[in-house]
């Protein structure tokens, strides 16, 4: 059988994966009060025994306010946690590394659910309050934000830290930061949304200030052999934004830090102006230009759909591994069947075996 990168082995720290394929954190928006439901068990149990090198929870998020609906999932309770474990040791059972995404969503969070339209909750109607770098809304109509002082932002950094202890002792293995699609990190790095003139503004390295003390209180819970990622909107899609010549400055710095190992490299969301014309691996090349120029390994993600185009972006170094959403939602066993189309050789779960040539 001819060698596949997609059906090749990363080793991260002291993970090592048995292809490059991820399910990427998703938010099904079916939580109870942060805990996860059979909805979350059966939705990933699916893609790892599908065959998923990596499979992410949706973002887990550090605290109540900083939910992007009250029906999205959190990490901040022991009942949270004890359902996240059971997920954990599923995924892990069937050969996949399971892995968690930890987030806020700052100002874009008290929403309704996508398919009832996201329009933004008040407290009346079930939202929350919100806070953010600055007390501009994400949009007319949306929560006005408090704006975070230094108590805020220790409040905050001390979730993240209380959130990897309790992801570790849930067992997984990869903990990513949220740190894109305007929620609050990427609320901070652009300068669309940072207008602040403390220490966590003003240029690029005091706006990424909250990211780096974010990863600092990560890693002081998060053990040194694990695998850290972080998530990172690579542009704005809006002048006077984020471009990818930003990020690539950012990634440089997060590579010298040497204890942030893969950055997933997605766009947009922190303006409702941005224009973004969807393709077949539309944001590809900024998983390529991070890689290369920065330095430091890379996940592409963006309408990734066919096992040769997953293969080529990996054969022509352009990322590490390959993200995958709509394509899994819509087929969970896509691994299986693409190992086959590539011609390389996977071991099917014993319970499916019957189906591995068909």
């Amino acid at each position: 059988m001819p060698d596949t990168l997609l059906f090749s082995p990363l080793t991260l720290r002291s993970v090592t994966t048995r292809n490059r394929i991820v399910v990427s954190p998703m938010c099904q928006y079916s939580a109870t009060d942060g805990v996860p439901e059979d909805w979350h068990l059966a939705n990933l149990a699916a893609r790892a025994v599908g065959g998923a090198g990596i499979v992410f929870t949706e973002v887990a998020h550090l605290e109540a306010r900083g939910r992007i609906t009250p029906w999205c999932l959190g990490l901040w309770n022991d009942a949270q946690e004890a359902q996240l474990a059971r997920i954990a040791r599923f995924i892990d059972g069937q050969g996949a590394v399971p892995a968690i995404q930890v987030g806020h969503a700052g100002r874009k969070g008290s929403t309704g659910k996508p398919w009832e339209g996201s329009k933004p909750l008040s407290v009346a109607a079930g939202g929350f309050d919100v806070i953010g770098p600055t007390d501009q809304p994400w949009a007319e109509g949306y929560p006005v934000p408090a704006a975070m002082d230094a108590g805020t932002i220790a409040t905050v950094l001390a979730a993240f830290a209380d959130a990897a202890r309790r992801a570790h002792r849930a067992g997984f293995k990869v903990f990513e930061i949220h740190g894109a699609h305007g929620y609050l990190i990427h609320e901070f790095l652009s300068p669309l949304v940072n207008t602040r003139t403390d220490e966590y503004g003003g240029d690029a390295a005091g706006r990424s200030r909250f990211l780096m003390a974010a990863i600092d209180a990560v890693r002081s819970e998060w053990p040194a052999d694990l695998p850290l990622f972080i998530r990172l909107s690579c542009t704005d899609w809006v002048a006077g934004g984020l471009t990818i010549d930003d990020t690539v400055d950012l990634c440089r710095r997060l590579a010298a830090r040497g204890d942030v190992d893969l950055i997933d490299c997605s766009s947009g969301g922190a303006d409702p102006r941005q224009q973004i014309a969807f393709f077949p691996g539309y944001q590809v090349p900024f998983a390529d230009a991070v890689r290369n120029k920065a330095g430091i390994a890379t996940g592409a993600v963006g309408m990734i759909q066919s096992p040769y185009q997953a293969e080529e972006v990996l054969a022509n170094g352009r990322a590490d591994l390959v993200f995958l959403g709509r394509t899994l939602l819509a087929d969970p066993h896509w691994p299986l069947k693409a190992a086959r189309t590539l011609g390389a050789t996977v071991t099917w779960p014993d319970q499916y075996a019957r189906a591995s040539r068909f």
